[in-house]
């Protein structure tokens, strides 16, 4: 139990401070989609005028909000599931069901890993988006389109810290599993995805 100890630890520590630093840039991202929004409504419906930049600022942001919130989500327990066969099953069983979903979820996050990483770097990487555009210097006279990568990065990002926070809520339930679980730290407002 001291090695799953000494490896949970220091993975703790990271998707703490990872995930407090994604929280807070998801939270500008909504409020800047939210904004992107209004200016298209008001564009649109005030001055008859739809822009055609809002639109796929929203997207962006959307995207890197959801790529940098679902992370937090997902050690606090807050993601839908249907855990009625967990719950029906004995405490130990439930535990090892537990461990098998986050196991069978691992492979997957790894596989989306790789699919992330080729379309950050892939063809569809190659491209710029249509009308988002940013300052290409400081002086701001030069703009270039905001490549598709930036928006794909977002899908990379997110799957690399599901995969991390993954991991940690494996090592948690090994050590539920093991008869640890009275001396893990809390994970703030989580269930831990079965691992008590």
């Amino acid at each position: 139990m001291g090695i799953l100890r000494a490896l949970l630890t220091p993975l703790s520590f990271l998707n703490m401070h990872l995930l407090r630093v994604g929280r807070g840039i998801g939270v500008v991202a909504v409020g800047l989609m939210v904004v992107a929004i209004l200016i298209q409504v008001v564009f649109r419906y005030v001055f008859n005028n739809a822009l055609p930049w809002p639109d796929e600022a929203a997207r962006f942001c959307m995207l890197w909000m959801a790529g940098l919130m679902a992370p937090t989500a997902f050690r606090r327990g807050g993601f839908v599931a249907i855990d009625m066969l967990g719950q029906a099953l004995p405490v130990a069983a439930g535990k090892i069901l537990t461990l098998f979903l986050l196991l069978i979820s691992l492979a997957v996050l790894v596989i989306a890993v790789q699919i992330g990483y080729g379309e950050v770097t892939g063809f569809g990487g190659k491209f710029a988006t249509a009308s988002l555009y940013v300052p290409g210097n400081f002086a701001l006279t030069e703009w270039i389109r905001v490549p598709r990568s930036w928006m794909m990065m977002s899908m990379f990002v997110g799957v690399i810290l599901l995969t991390l926070v993954n991991i940690e809520l494996i090592l948690r339930n090994l050590i539920s599993i093991i008869g640890g679980s009275e001396s893990l730290p809390d994970i703030p407002d989580a269930d831990m995805a079965g691992a008590d």
